[in-house]
């Protein structure tokens, strides 16, 4: 389906640009979200006649948008969550939770507005971007921990998730001592055999 864009849209073209997109896509996305319109003879002369609106707003949009990346920074969220030893959550954090996070100074930032390739399902600092305007992205960091007290050690650069019984693990030691147990082991089983021959 050929359709005229809207807005710019990552990845598909400029504002005012006439694109190829499957029927699906165009239906189900971007012509419900006003991304996008029919590519006929009427829409493009409505959209010529629109041109200079459009483009005002956008650069409204995109202005305010910067102000709102400004305030945000390089910021770094603290999500506590409940986690194993090795640091695999129960749970996950999702972009609801984020967008949460980040709402708390203040800021107003929508869900749909965080982009993750995946939910974030173990503890560290997790790297997230935020897509403001479609020419408008930054990255925070989710610091997601036990507790803010790991927080603030895994800020530091500290690995939470080693944990006592690894540190003292002396690996040498431990492996002499499973060899150890090993051959008395195979030294019983060879003798039960030699009762059972006799």
């Amino acid at each position: 389906m050929e359709i005229i864009l809207m807005e710019r849209i990552a990845k598909l073209g400029q504002m005012g640009d006439i694109v190829s997109v499957r029927d699906g896509y165009a239906r189900n996305y971007l012509l419900p979200q006003g991304k996008a319109i029919r590519a006929n003879a009427a829409n493009k002369a409505r959209f010529e006649a629109e041109r200079a609106q459009l483009e005002a707003r956008n650069l409204e949009a995109k202005s305010e948008a910067e102000a709102l990346a400004e305030r945000i920074g390089e910021k770094t969220v603290v999500l506590i969550r409940a986690a194993s030893e090795t640091g695999q959550m129960y749970g996950s954090v999702s972009t609801r939770d984020l967008a949460t996070a980040i709402s708390e100074d203040g800021l107003t930032i929508d869900r749909t507005q965080v982009s993750l390739a995946r939910p974030i399902k173990t503890l560290g600092l997790h790297e997230v971007t935020l897509v403001l305007h479609p020419e408008v992205e930054l990255t925070v960091t989710a610091n997601v921990a036990r507790s803010e007290d790991e927080a603030e050690r895994q800020a530091a650069g500290e690995d939470v998730n080693v944990t006592e019984r690894d540190e003292g693990f002396e690996f040498e030691e431990d492996l002499e001592l499973d060899e150890e147990l090993l051959e008395e082991i195979e030294g019983e089983e060879e003798e039960a055999t030699e009762e059972e021959a006799e």
